[in-house]
Protein backbone atom coordinates (compact mmCIF):
# COMPACT_ATOMS: atom_id res chain seq x y z
CA UNK A 1 0.00 0.00 0.00
CA UNK A 2 1.06 3.69 -1.14
CA UNK A 3 2.56 5.94 1.81
CA UNK A 4 0.46 8.33 -0.41
CA UNK A 5 -2.98 6.89 0.15
CA UNK A 6 -3.54 8.09 3.17
CA UNK A 7 -4.99 11.92 4.07
CA UNK A 8 -6.78 12.93 7.43
CA UNK A 9 -9.74 15.15 6.66
CA UNK A 10 -11.04 17.86 9.65
CA UNK A 11 -13.94 19.80 9.95
CA UNK A 12 -15.50 21.76 13.05
CA UNK A 13 -19.29 22.35 11.44
CA UNK A 14 -21.64 24.62 12.37
CA UNK A 15 -23.06 23.73 15.71
CA UNK A 16 -19.41 24.24 17.08
CA UNK A 17 -19.59 20.79 19.07
CA UNK A 18 -15.96 19.75 17.92
CA UNK A 19 -14.23 18.32 15.49
CA UNK A 20 -14.94 15.64 13.18
CA UNK A 21 -11.59 13.61 12.11
CA UNK A 22 -10.98 10.95 9.75
CA UNK A 23 -8.48 8.88 8.35
CA UNK A 24 -8.86 8.26 4.84
CA UNK A 25 -7.20 5.98 2.35
CA UNK A 26 -7.81 6.19 -1.19
CA UNK A 27 -8.07 3.72 -4.00
CA UNK A 28 -8.75 4.44 -7.86
CA UNK A 29 -10.06 8.25 -5.88
CA UNK A 30 -12.72 6.35 -3.83
CA UNK A 31 -12.43 7.06 -0.31
CA UNK A 32 -12.22 4.05 2.04
CA UNK A 33 -12.33 4.78 5.70
CA UNK A 34 -10.24 4.01 8.25
CA UNK A 35 -10.65 5.51 11.10
CA UNK A 36 -12.48 8.32 12.97
CA UNK A 37 -12.39 10.62 15.94
CA UNK A 38 -14.56 13.55 17.34
CA UNK A 39 -12.87 15.81 19.48
CA UNK A 40 -15.25 17.58 21.72
CA UNK A 41 -14.95 21.50 21.92
CA UNK A 42 -14.83 22.77 25.29
CA UNK A 43 -17.81 25.14 26.23
CA UNK A 44 -15.74 28.44 26.74
CA UNK A 45 -14.39 27.60 23.21
CA UNK A 46 -17.50 26.95 21.60
CA UNK A 47 -18.93 30.56 23.71
CA UNK A 48 -16.31 32.48 22.07
CA UNK A 49 -16.49 31.22 18.87
CA UNK A 50 -20.35 32.18 18.80
CA UNK A 51 -19.38 35.82 19.93
CA UNK A 52 -17.05 35.79 16.88
CA UNK A 53 -19.79 34.52 14.69
CA UNK A 54 -22.49 37.34 15.65
CA UNK A 55 -19.92 39.46 13.64
CA UNK A 56 -20.20 42.66 15.75
CA UNK A 57 -17.65 44.49 18.33
CA UNK A 58 -15.21 42.14 16.93
CA UNK A 59 -11.75 42.46 19.43
CA UNK A 60 -9.22 41.27 17.21
CA UNK A 61 -6.81 39.87 20.38
CA UNK A 62 -10.05 37.67 20.73
CA UNK A 63 -9.64 36.67 17.17
CA UNK A 64 -5.78 35.86 16.73
CA UNK A 65 -5.91 34.11 20.13
CA UNK A 66 -9.17 31.95 19.01
CA UNK A 67 -7.41 31.07 15.68
CA UNK A 68 -4.50 29.58 17.37
CA UNK A 69 -6.50 27.95 19.84
CA UNK A 70 -8.85 25.90 17.43
CA UNK A 71 -5.63 25.25 15.23
CA UNK A 72 -4.14 23.56 18.41
CA UNK A 73 -7.67 21.93 19.22
CA UNK A 74 -7.33 20.42 15.17
CA UNK A 75 -3.97 19.70 15.84
CA UNK A 76 -4.74 17.47 19.12
CA UNK A 77 -8.01 15.87 17.45
CA UNK A 78 -5.51 14.46 14.52
CA UNK A 79 -3.00 13.04 17.15
CA UNK A 80 -5.56 11.46 18.77
CA UNK A 81 -6.77 9.96 15.25
CA UNK A 82 -3.24 8.76 14.62
CA UNK A 83 -3.02 7.16 18.17
CA UNK A 84 -6.12 4.84 17.48
CA UNK A 85 -3.96 3.45 14.51
CA UNK A 86 -0.68 1.54 13.81
CA UNK A 87 0.12 4.26 11.73
CA UNK A 88 3.42 6.84 12.23
CA UNK A 89 2.38 10.14 10.88
CA UNK A 90 4.68 9.91 7.86
CA UNK A 91 2.51 7.61 6.66
CA UNK A 92 0.16 10.28 6.01
CA UNK A 93 0.34 12.40 2.74
CA UNK A 94 -1.41 15.49 4.49
CA UNK A 95 -4.33 17.06 6.26
CA UNK A 96 -7.35 18.49 4.67
CA UNK A 97 -8.43 21.20 7.57
CA UNK A 98 -11.78 22.90 6.58
CA UNK A 99 -11.48 24.93 10.03
CA UNK A 100 -14.14 26.35 11.73
CA UNK A 101 -16.76 29.21 10.15
CA UNK A 102 -17.18 32.25 12.08
CA UNK A 103 -18.53 34.17 9.09
CA UNK A 104 -19.23 33.65 5.69
CA UNK A 105 -20.14 36.78 3.68
CA UNK A 106 -19.96 35.97 -0.51
CA UNK A 107 -21.96 39.03 -2.08
CA UNK A 108 -20.91 42.52 -2.51
CA UNK A 109 -17.78 44.41 -4.00
CA UNK A 110 -15.43 42.39 -1.86
CA UNK A 111 -17.01 38.85 -1.00
CA UNK A 112 -15.22 36.61 1.80
CA UNK A 113 -15.44 33.84 4.25
CA UNK A 114 -13.70 33.10 7.46
CA UNK A 115 -12.49 29.63 8.52
CA UNK A 116 -10.00 29.79 11.85
CA UNK A 117 -8.00 27.31 12.93
CA UNK A 118 -4.62 28.45 12.23
CA UNK A 119 -2.60 25.94 9.79
CA UNK A 120 0.67 26.54 10.62
CA UNK A 121 -0.18 25.18 14.28
CA UNK A 122 -1.59 22.08 12.92
CA UNK A 123 1.55 21.13 10.89
CA UNK A 124 3.76 22.29 13.44
CA UNK A 125 1.74 20.03 16.12
CA UNK A 126 1.17 17.01 14.00
CA UNK A 127 4.65 16.94 11.83
CA UNK A 128 1.97 16.66 8.64
CA UNK A 129 1.57 18.52 6.01
CA UNK A 130 -1.69 20.44 6.03
CA UNK A 131 -4.03 21.89 3.01
CA UNK A 132 -6.44 24.50 4.13
CA UNK A 133 -7.96 27.69 3.06
CA UNK A 134 -10.07 25.93 0.52
CA UNK A 135 -13.24 28.34 0.06
CA UNK A 136 -11.21 31.69 -0.27
CA UNK A 137 -9.86 30.26 -3.73
CA UNK A 138 -13.11 29.79 -4.84
CA UNK A 139 -14.38 33.02 -3.97
CA UNK A 140 -11.40 34.06 -5.54
CA UNK A 141 -12.66 32.59 -8.84
CA UNK A 142 -15.99 34.38 -8.23
CA UNK A 143 -17.40 31.65 -6.66
CA UNK A 144 -19.96 31.56 -2.68
CA UNK A 145 -16.98 29.61 -1.49
CA UNK A 146 -19.71 27.21 -0.47
CA UNK A 147 -21.02 24.23 -0.39
CA UNK A 148 -17.53 22.14 -1.15
CA UNK A 149 -19.07 18.84 0.06
CA UNK A 150 -20.50 18.39 -3.03
CA UNK A 151 -17.17 17.57 -4.71
CA UNK A 152 -17.14 14.40 -2.95
CA UNK A 153 -21.03 14.03 -3.57
CA UNK A 154 -20.42 14.21 -7.17
CA UNK A 155 -17.37 11.54 -7.29
CA UNK A 156 -19.16 8.92 -4.71
CA UNK A 157 -23.07 9.27 -5.47
CA UNK A 158 -23.26 9.79 -8.87
CA UNK A 159 -25.76 7.02 -10.57
CA UNK A 160 -25.78 6.32 -14.22
CA UNK A 161 -29.81 4.55 -13.00
CA UNK A 162 -30.97 7.12 -10.92
CA UNK A 163 -31.50 10.75 -10.06
CA UNK A 164 -30.30 11.36 -6.54
CA UNK A 165 -30.22 13.95 -4.35
CA UNK A 166 -27.17 14.02 -1.26
CA UNK A 167 -29.04 16.16 1.51
CA UNK A 168 -26.34 17.22 4.67
CA UNK A 169 -27.99 18.38 7.44
CA UNK A 170 -25.47 20.09 9.88
CA UNK A 171 -25.92 23.80 11.29
CA UNK A 172 -26.79 24.60 7.56
CA UNK A 173 -28.83 22.34 5.40
CA UNK A 174 -27.18 21.86 1.38
CA UNK A 175 -28.32 19.49 -1.70
CA UNK A 176 -26.06 18.26 -4.13
CA UNK A 177 -28.44 17.42 -6.98
CA UNK A 178 -26.76 14.14 -8.97
CA UNK A 179 -28.87 12.97 -12.07
CA UNK A 180 -28.08 10.37 -13.94
CA UNK A 181 -28.06 12.21 -16.85
CA UNK A 182 -24.71 13.94 -15.41
CA UNK A 183 -26.27 17.43 -14.62
CA UNK A 184 -25.66 18.73 -11.18
CA UNK A 185 -26.15 21.58 -8.58
CA UNK A 186 -25.42 22.55 -5.06
CA UNK A 187 -26.62 25.16 -2.83
CA UNK A 188 -27.27 25.76 1.39
CA UNK A 189 -31.24 25.56 1.50
CA UNK A 190 -31.34 27.19 4.77
CA UNK A 191 -31.08 26.89 8.74
CA UNK A 192 -31.11 23.02 9.75
CA UNK A 193 -30.15 22.69 13.63
CA UNK A 194 -28.41 25.71 14.13
CA UNK A 195 -31.56 27.09 15.48
CA UNK A 196 -33.38 24.22 17.14
CA UNK A 197 -29.91 23.87 18.53
CA UNK A 198 -29.81 27.50 19.94
CA UNK A 199 -33.45 26.88 20.80
CA UNK A 200 -33.27 24.03 22.81
CA UNK A 201 -29.95 24.99 24.77
CA UNK A 202 -31.75 28.40 25.92
CA UNK A 203 -34.09 26.43 27.11
CA UNK A 204 -33.12 22.47 28.48
CA UNK A 205 -29.58 23.57 28.75
CA UNK A 206 -28.79 20.65 26.13
CA UNK A 207 -26.68 21.29 22.87
CA UNK A 208 -29.15 18.88 21.09
CA UNK A 209 -32.50 17.67 20.72
CA UNK A 210 -31.59 14.18 20.60
CA UNK A 211 -33.90 12.46 18.33
CA UNK A 212 -36.09 15.37 17.57
CA UNK A 213 -38.07 14.47 20.85
CA UNK A 214 -38.93 17.97 21.90
CA UNK A 215 -40.10 18.84 19.08
CA UNK A 216 -42.50 16.20 18.72
CA UNK A 217 -43.93 17.29 22.12
CA UNK A 218 -44.72 20.83 20.36
CA UNK A 219 -47.45 21.61 17.66
CA UNK A 220 -46.54 23.81 14.50
CA UNK A 221 -47.23 27.45 15.02
CA UNK A 222 -48.50 28.14 11.49
CA UNK A 223 -48.09 31.96 11.72
CA UNK A 224 -44.55 31.77 13.14
CA UNK A 225 -44.28 29.32 10.56
CA UNK A 226 -45.24 31.98 7.53
CA UNK A 227 -42.74 34.54 9.43
CA UNK A 228 -40.04 31.92 9.08
CA UNK A 229 -40.60 30.91 5.67
CA UNK A 230 -40.44 34.96 4.61
CA UNK A 231 -37.12 35.47 4.31
CA UNK A 232 -35.79 36.71 1.35
CA UNK A 233 -32.55 33.88 0.98
CA UNK A 234 -35.10 31.14 0.32
CA UNK A 235 -36.22 32.93 -2.92
CA UNK A 236 -32.69 33.88 -3.97
CA UNK A 237 -31.74 31.66 -7.64
CA UNK A 238 -28.98 29.41 -6.83
CA UNK A 239 -25.98 29.20 -6.12
CA UNK A 240 -26.26 30.42 -2.94
CA UNK A 241 -24.96 29.95 0.35
CA UNK A 242 -25.40 31.00 3.77
CA UNK A 243 -25.03 30.72 7.77
CA UNK A 244 -25.39 31.83 10.82
CA UNK A 245 -24.26 35.69 9.79
CA UNK A 246 -28.04 35.20 8.33
CA UNK A 247 -29.66 32.15 10.95
CA UNK A 248 -29.03 33.24 14.68
CA UNK A 249 -30.35 34.04 17.76
CA UNK A 250 -31.26 37.77 16.45
CA UNK A 251 -33.16 36.31 13.51
CA UNK A 252 -35.54 34.05 15.49
CA UNK A 253 -36.28 36.96 17.92
CA UNK A 254 -37.13 39.13 15.42
CA UNK A 255 -39.22 36.90 13.85
CA UNK A 256 -41.20 35.59 17.24
CA UNK A 257 -41.41 39.58 18.05
CA UNK A 258 -43.26 39.35 14.19
CA UNK A 259 -45.83 36.80 15.46
CA UNK A 260 -46.27 39.41 18.85
CA UNK A 261 -48.12 36.53 20.67
CA UNK A 262 -46.47 34.06 23.47
CA UNK A 263 -45.90 30.49 22.05
CA UNK A 264 -45.07 27.61 23.95
CA UNK A 265 -41.13 26.90 23.93
CA UNK A 266 -41.96 23.22 22.89
CA UNK A 267 -44.41 24.81 19.95
CA UNK A 268 -41.20 26.87 18.87
CA UNK A 269 -39.16 23.83 18.50
CA UNK A 270 -41.35 21.65 16.51
CA UNK A 271 -41.88 24.97 14.21
CA UNK A 272 -37.98 25.52 13.74
CA UNK A 273 -38.42 21.39 12.26
CA UNK A 274 -41.11 22.42 10.59
CA UNK A 275 -39.26 25.41 8.96
CA UNK A 276 -35.82 23.06 7.93
CA UNK A 277 -38.11 20.14 6.14
CA UNK A 278 -40.25 22.82 4.64
CA UNK A 279 -37.32 24.72 2.78
CA UNK A 280 -34.80 21.55 2.62
CA UNK A 281 -38.35 19.96 0.63
CA UNK A 282 -39.06 22.94 -1.35
CA UNK A 283 -35.41 23.38 -2.88
CA UNK A 284 -35.21 19.63 -3.90
CA UNK A 285 -38.73 19.71 -5.90
CA UNK A 286 -37.53 23.33 -7.34
CA UNK A 287 -34.64 21.82 -8.82
CA UNK A 288 -35.05 18.06 -9.06
CA UNK A 289 -37.30 14.66 -8.72
CA UNK A 290 -35.35 12.74 -7.14
CA UNK A 291 -35.78 8.91 -6.91
CA UNK A 292 -33.45 8.46 -3.87
CA UNK A 293 -32.17 11.03 -1.17
CA UNK A 294 -29.15 10.16 0.93
CA UNK A 295 -28.91 12.28 4.03
CA UNK A 296 -25.80 12.87 6.08
CA UNK A 297 -24.90 14.66 9.05
CA UNK A 298 -25.64 15.21 12.62
CA UNK A 299 -29.75 15.54 11.31
CA UNK A 300 -29.72 12.17 9.80
CA UNK A 301 -29.91 10.68 13.58
CA UNK A 302 -32.83 13.09 13.90
CA UNK A 303 -35.83 10.45 13.87
CA UNK A 304 -38.68 13.30 13.96
CA UNK A 305 -36.82 15.22 10.96
CA UNK A 306 -36.20 11.88 9.04
CA UNK A 307 -39.79 11.20 9.49
CA UNK A 308 -41.04 14.22 8.31
CA UNK A 309 -38.91 14.16 5.22
CA UNK A 310 -40.10 11.07 3.83
CA UNK A 311 -43.50 12.31 4.71
CA UNK A 312 -43.06 15.12 2.45
CA UNK A 313 -40.93 12.98 -0.56
CA UNK A 314 -43.65 10.43 -1.00
CA UNK A 315 -42.25 9.64 -4.29
CA UNK A 316 -38.72 9.04 -3.35
CA UNK A 317 -36.59 6.99 -0.69
CA UNK A 318 -35.07 8.41 1.80
CA UNK A 319 -32.49 6.83 3.81
CA UNK A 320 -29.08 7.71 5.01
CA UNK A 321 -26.18 7.59 3.26
CA UNK A 322 -25.17 4.56 4.97
CA UNK A 323 -27.22 2.90 2.37
CA UNK A 324 -24.36 4.38 -0.08
CA UNK A 325 -21.48 3.21 1.46
CA UNK A 326 -20.56 6.10 3.30
CA UNK A 327 -21.21 6.65 7.39
CA UNK A 328 -23.12 9.81 7.69
CA UNK A 329 -21.35 11.26 10.45
CA UNK A 330 -18.22 11.14 8.11
CA UNK A 331 -19.30 12.61 4.94
CA UNK A 332 -17.73 15.98 5.63
CA UNK A 333 -14.22 14.97 6.85
CA UNK A 334 -13.98 12.31 3.61
CA UNK A 335 -14.55 15.29 1.45
CA UNK A 336 -11.56 17.34 2.76
CA UNK A 337 -9.28 14.61 2.77
CA UNK A 338 -10.46 13.65 -0.39
CA UNK A 339 -9.81 17.81 -1.03
CA UNK A 340 -6.50 17.32 0.72
CA UNK A 341 -5.51 14.86 -1.63
CA UNK A 342 -6.53 16.50 -4.77
CA UNK A 343 -4.66 20.14 -3.94
CA UNK A 344 -1.43 18.03 -3.17
CA UNK A 345 -1.61 16.35 -6.43
CA UNK A 346 -2.17 19.77 -8.04
CA UNK A 347 -5.63 18.96 -9.83
CA UNK A 348 -7.65 22.04 -10.34
CA UNK A 349 -11.48 21.54 -9.97
CA UNK A 350 -14.57 22.31 -11.56
CA UNK A 351 -16.79 24.17 -8.69
CA UNK A 352 -18.46 25.74 -11.43
CA UNK A 353 -22.33 23.94 -10.49
CA UNK A 354 -22.36 24.49 -7.09
CA UNK A 355 -20.35 27.95 -6.18
CA UNK A 356 -20.67 29.61 -9.27
CA UNK A 357 -16.99 29.54 -9.76
CA UNK A 358 -15.88 31.21 -13.66
CA UNK A 359 -12.95 28.70 -14.00
CA UNK A 360 -11.28 25.57 -12.90
CA UNK A 361 -9.21 25.92 -9.35
CA UNK A 362 -6.82 24.46 -7.11
CA UNK A 363 -8.30 24.58 -4.11
CA UNK A 364 -6.44 25.33 -0.82
CA UNK A 365 -3.17 26.57 0.30
CA UNK A 366 -0.08 24.21 1.41
CA UNK A 367 1.43 24.33 4.50
CA UNK A 368 4.36 21.96 4.69
CA UNK A 369 5.33 20.49 7.90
Amino acid sequence: MAISDYYIGLISGTSIDGVDCALVQFENEQPQLQATHFKPSDAELRQKILQLCTGTQIDLQLYGQIDVEIGRLFAVAANELLAKTALEKSAIRAIGSHGQTVYHHPLGKFPFTLQLGDPNSIAALTGITTVADFRRRDMAAGGEGAPLAPLLHRNCFASSHHDRVVLNVGGIANITVLNKDGQCCAFDTGPANVLMDYWIEKHKQQTFDNNGDWARTGNINQTLLKSLLDEAYFSKPIPKSTGRELFNANWLRDKLQQVGEPIAEEDVQATLLALTVSTIVSAIQSVASPQQVYVCGGGAHNGALMQALQQSLADCTVETSSAAGIDPDWVEAIAFAWMAKQTMEGHRIDTSAFTGASETVILGGIYQA
